[in-house]
C-alpha cells in the first residue's frame, strides 16, 4: 500500500476530483479511482470527498493505492463452440447463460476460463482476467464474438472496433409491433442515475450510441428485428430497444416485468461478424443460427398467425 501526494494547480481548478485523479496518476481507470473515492482511500485536505466534488486551486490530495491482489484464473474443461481458429484468433459461438469473462464474485464457469484450457496462449493486453478478450456480448445474449490469440492481432481488432469497421449484425425478439420497417436509434448511452447497476439513455456523462435496426417479422404483439450496431455501448441494443418504448423479449432488466415466455434470458442473437483479418487482410464473415430456445418462440409466435 502507497500513498500518493497531490497539489491541485491552477490549471486544474474546476475539475472533478476522479476526472483529476485519472489525469495525473497513470495507469488506473477513471471508475478505478470512484471505487477509491468511495472507501475513502481519497481525502483531500483531509477530508473525504464525493467523486464529483470539483476541486480548488491549492488543495492537497492524498492519495492511498492499495496493493495489487494477484488473480490467478484457472482453466476449465467447458465445452465451446469454435466456429474457426488459426494461429492469430478464435470465432466462437457464445451460449447464452455464459459469462465472457471473470468478474468479481464470478471467476470460474466463463468463456475465458474455457478458452484458457483450450489455447496455449491469448493476447494478454486486457489483463488476466480479460486475457484475448477484444469485445464481448452479455451474459444472457447468444453469439458470435472473436477472440485474439496474439497482442498483434488484439491491436488491430481493437481499431478496428474503434473505426466501425467491424460488421455486427443481431437478431432481435420485441415486445409491441414496430410501425416503421427500418430506423435508427441515436442516443448516447451512459450510467442510469437512479440504478447505477443499469444503463439507459442520459444526455450527461454518457457516450454516444447509435443503433440500426430493419423489420424482419411481424407478429401480433411482437417484432423480430435485425439490429446492426454503429457503436458498442454496454447493453445497447436492450437499452435502445427499451428506449424505443419496443424492449427486447425476456430481458430481466429492461423489459416488461411480466413475461409471457419461460425465458432464461433476453432473446437477442449476435448473429453476424465480419472483419478484416489482423495478418492476411482478407475479409472474413461469420454467422451463427438462432438458438433452440429463440426458435421455438418464434415457431410458437408463427402458429398463431
Amino acid at each position: 500500500m502507497r500513498t500518493i501526494n497531490l497539489e491541485v494547480l491552477d490549471s486544474d481548478n474546476g475539475k472533478r476530483v476522479d476526472v483529476f485523479l485519472t489525469e495525473k496518476i497513470q495507469g488506473y481507470s477513471r471508475t478505478y479511482f470512484k471505487k477509491l473515492i468511495e472507501d475513502d482511500m481519497v481525502k483531500i485536505d483531509g477530508k473525504a470527498r464525493k467523486a464529483n466534488y470539483k476541486l480548488s486551486t491549492g488543495q492537497k490530495l492524498d492519495v492511498t493505492l492499495p496493493d495489487p491482489v494477484e488473480l490467478e484464473i484457472e482453466p476449465e474443461d467447458i465445452d465451446i463452440d469454435v466456429v474457426y481458429e488459426d494461429d492469430d484468433l478464435l470465432v466462437v459461438n457464445k451460449p447464452q447463460g455464459m459469462v465472457v469473462h471473470p468478474a468479481h464474485g464470478n471467476y470460474s464457469g466463463t468463456l475465458v476460463n474455457g478458452l484458457l484450457k483450450r489455447c496455449d496462449g491469448l493476447s494478454g493486453i486486457n489483463g488476466v482476467i480479460r486475457p484475448g478478450i477484444v469485445h464481448r456480448i452479455d451474459k444472457d445474449t447468444s453469439g458470435i464474438i472473436v477472440v485474439a490469440k496474439t497482442n498483434e492481432a488484439h491491436m488491430d481488432l481493437a481499431q478496428q472496433l474503434k473505426e466501425h469497421s467491424i460488421k455486427r449484425k443481431y437478431i432481435a425478439l420485441l415486445e409491441g409491433r414496430l410501425k416503421v420497417e427500418k430506423g435508427i436509434v441515436d442516443a448516447p448511452i451512459g450510467r442510469d442515475p437512479a440504478d447505477r447497476k443499469k444503463m439507459a439513455v442520459v444526455y450527461k456523462n454518457s457516450k454516444n450510441a447509435i443503433t440500426h435496426y430493419r423489420v424482419i417479422e411481424l407478429f401480433e404483439s411482437n417484432t423480430l428485428i435485425e439490429a446492426k450496431l454503429e457503436t458498442g455501448r454496454t447493453h445497447q441494443i436492450r437499452v435502445h430497444m427499451a428506449y424505443i418504448g419496443h424492449p427486447v423479449v425476456g430481458d430481466p432488466v429492461y423489459g416488461y416485468k411480466k413475461q409471457r415466455f419461460k425465458l432464461d434470458g433476453q432473446l437477442l442473437h449476435a448473429a453476424l461478424l465480419g472483419f478484416v483479418h489482423p495478418r492476411t487482410k482478407e475479409y472474413m464473415e461469420f454467422t451463427a443460427p438462432l438458438p433452440g430456445y429463440f426458435q421455438e418462440v418464434l415457431d410458437k409466435l408463427r402458429s398463431r398467425v
